[in-house]
């Protein structure tokens, strides 16, 4: 269920890179998959916080951070290499995802049911977007990586091609300043970008509890896609973060943080309350 790595001529077979928060305990784990272009990093505050009840795994995604490189980037291959590292954990654990790593959580539920407890969807739903994100690989590589001798060169490189401050930022973080090199497969994210876009047609529901938590100032998660979310997680529930867009758990991170454990620590005889509603911040 590896992925395969391009080391000189050969291919190997490697789990993603894991960031491991707090001890095992009797509860399952709680993996966090990332969105495109970000890393298991990103995530250390709220990854550190709800250690506090639950050992939580933080991945690389593949063909970011250090994970191993492939030349396929689609939702079936993100789900393959999701299971393996909960298997790895014991079998089964709760999952959150934002972004591209919630359309892999998804996939990961329908492929492999059994793998998954609880399941949270942060700021995106199962359906094909028609924007894309090509742009900012094209300015991730008009950066001359030759004259970087420290993140804020690159940054300043980014918003001369037009890229937000914000957004500068959290480029960097996957920039290799002493190797002067991206920690992200440009190539293949490029290639692939049609897949990352879309999400698989692949003939299953899942059944279990799960939370779709968008950003309330994000157009990700839409009042019509909520049919298509009920369609694939009948169990589907639905909250928003009020003051949040697409970035909802680094825009509002203690309201995340609180609707994530809120929902992970439910009762589940309190499954069938209300489906929808706003997430309150502690």
């Amino acid at each position: 269920m590896g992925l395969a790595w391009a080391r000189g001529r050969g291919y190997v077979d490697a789990m993603l890179n894991r960031i491991f928060h707090g001890a095992p305990t009797d509860r399952p784990p709680l993996v966090i998959a990332h969105g495109l272009y970000g890393s298991g990093r990103n995530w250390g505050v709220i990854a550190r916080r709800l250690s506090d009840e639950r050992q939580v795994i933080a991945v690389d995604m593949r063909n970011h951070g250090a994970s191993p490189w492939s030349d396929r980037h689609g939702y079936e291959e993100m789900a393959a290499d999701l299971a393996e590292v909960i298997e790895a954990a014991g079998g089964q654990a709760d999952v959150v995802g934002h972004s591209m790593g919630g359309k892999a959580a998804m996939a990961l539920a329908l492929l492999y049911p059994d793998l998954v407890r609880r399941l949270v969807v942060a700021d995106i739903a199962p359906v094909t977007y028609t924007h894309t994100q090509l742009p900012y690989i094209q300015a991730m590589r008009a950066v001359d990586l030759d004259r970087v001798e420290r993140r804020s060169d690159a940054e300043a490189m980014l918003a001369e091609q037009g890229v937000e401050r914000a957004l500068q930022s959290f480029f960097t973080q996957s920039l290799d300043v002493a190797n002067r090199r991206w920690r992200l497969n440009l190539d293949t994210l490029e290639t692939e970008m049609a897949r990352i876009m879309s999400f698989p047609e692949l003939g299953r529901r899942w059944d279990g509890p799960a939370l779709f938590l968008a950003g309330a100032e994000s157009g990700y998660v839409r009042p019509e896609h909520r049919d298509a979310i009920r369609a694939l997680f009948p169990k589907a529930r639905f909250a928003r973060i009020p003051g949040a867009g697409h970035w909802l758990h680094a825009e509002r991170p203690r309201e995340f943080e609180a609707a994530v454990r809120a929902f992970l620590n439910a009762d589940p005889a309190e499954e069938n309350g209300p489906a929808g509603g706003q997430a309150r911040g502690a």
